[in-house]
C-alpha cells in the first residue's frame, strides 16, 4: 500500500460561490512538501500482524526481507506457527523466482490473487479503512504520517480482521456468480 498525505493548502472543488469556502467542499492538495511511504501488513482473523515501512522502491530482495522477518514473526505472534494460508497477489515482485522459492518451503499453503483486487483480497479493503482514518488526521510531515499510520494500524480490532476473513467465501461465491465482473467487495 502506498499511502500518500498533504501537508498544506486546500482547493475549492464546488463552483465558486456561497459555498464554495464549505469544509465538505475543499479539498487538501500540495503546494510544498507532501509525500508519500509505502507500506507493507498482514493479518489474521484475530488481528493484525506487524505493519513495515519501505525506504525507496520496492523490489523483490526488500520483499524476501519482509516475508523472513515480517511474516514469519507476524506469523508466530499471530499464533499461526506454519499453518495459516499466505494469500499475496501477482504482483511482478511477488512472482520472482526467489520470492516463489522462499514461499515454497516457508508457506505451505498459498493462496494468489489478482494485483489490488478488493474482491479477493481482503487486506485491500483494510488498507481503505487505514487510509480513510489517516486521513482525519493533519498529517505534518513524513515522520508523523508514519507515527499515525502505526498508531491507526494497531487500532484495528480483531472484529473487523474477523469479518474480513469470514466473508472470503461469500466473495468466492460473488466472484464466479459476476463472472469475472466486479462485486460488491
Amino acid at each position: 500500500m502506498k499511502v500518500n498525505s498533504t501537508f498544506s493548502a486546500v482547493t475549492a472543488v464546488a463552483p465558486y460561490g456561497e459555498t464554495a469556502l464549505d469544509p465538505k467542499n475543499l479539498r487538501p492538495t500540495v503546494k510544498h512538501g507532501g509525500g508519500s511511504i509505502m507500506v507493507w501488513g498482514c493479518m489474521a482473523s484475530t488481528r493484525v500482524g506487524n505493519l513495515d515501512f519501505i525506504d525507496g522502491i520496492m523490489n523483490h530482495m526488500i520483499y524476501l526481507d519482509i516475508l523472513h522477518n515480517s511474516l514469519k514473526e507476524s506469523a508466530k505472534n499471530l499464533g499461526l506457527d506454519g499453518n495459516f494460508i499466505f494469500q499475496h497477489d501477482n504482483d511482478p515482485i511477488h512472482t520472482t523466482r526467489n520470492v516463489k522459492m522462499w514461499c515454497l518451503f516457508h508457506c505451505k499453503q498459498q493462496l494468489h490473487t489478482p494485483p489490488q483486487s478488493p474482491d479477493n483480497n481482503v487486506i485491500e479493503n483494510l488498507w481503505a479503512t487505514l487510509e480513510t482514518v489517516v486521513e482525519k488526521h493533519k498529517i505534518r510531515n513524513k515522520a508523523h504520517l508514519k507515527q499515525v499510520l502505526q498508531e491507526e494500524w494497531s487500532k484495528i480490532s480483531s472484529d473487523t480482521t474477523k469479518k474480513l476473513v469470514e466473508s472470503v467465501p461469500r466473495r468466492l461465491e460473488a466472484i464466479i456468480k459476476a463472472k469475472g465482473h466486479a462485486t460488491k467487495y
